[in-house]
């Protein structure tokens, strides 16, 4: 279970990736058609629409890597010097509390696309459905609820790392 969890969560990240670039690229489009108006160019319509959308989407796609990775941000001064069994038991309640927030996360992000499909609401600029940006959002909270969930499985022994996994670059949590 853990393997695919794992490169869910990768490939993830890697699309929320393209999507930065996407919209770096669509940014500098709109910019520089800013700054030739008078040679008949104009900004990306509905510009800051895109970019609002895909910066969540981008977001909701990075952070189930990022933890598995090990990658979130961590106060050292104190936990460094507790016995291993204290800092595995704060990983535990950690992760366990990452993951009821996740899944609590995850339910109103559903609630709310399903709202906002029903009234269909749109964008200003563009009339893009509101639920579309939601959407694309759900799929990275429910890969990081797996992600919290395959973590916390691993920290309370119940789980693995994948086979081959470099468990000295993931880092603690």
């Amino acid at each position: 279970m853990t393997t695919w969890v794992f490169r869910l969560s990768q490939a993830a990240a890697m699309v929320g990736g393209l999507v930065l670039v996407a919209l770096t690229l669509m940014s500098v489009a709109s910019i520089a058609g800013r700054a030739l108006i008078g040679f008949g160019l104009g900004p990306v319509p509905g510009d800051f629409e895109l970019v609002e959308v895909g910066i969540g989407v981008a977001v909701f796609l990075f952070l189930p890597w990022t933890h598995l990775r090990g990658g979130h941000a961590t106060v050292d001064l104190l936990y460094q010097h507790l016995p291993a069994a204290l800092r595995r038991a704060i990983r535990v309640v950690c992760d366990v509390l990452m993951l009821a927030l996740w899944l609590v996360l995850t339910w109103k992000l559903w609630d709310g696309m399903l709202e906002k499909r029903e009234y269909l609401e749109t964008s200003f600029i563009l009339q893009m459905p509101v639920w579309w940006g939601y959407a694309a959002g759900l799929a990275g909270a429910v890969i990081g609820c797996l992600a919290y969930l395959t973590q916390a499985l691993i920290d309370l022994g119940l789980a693995e790392y994948p086979a081959g996994w470099p468990q000295a670059e993931a880092g603690e949590h």
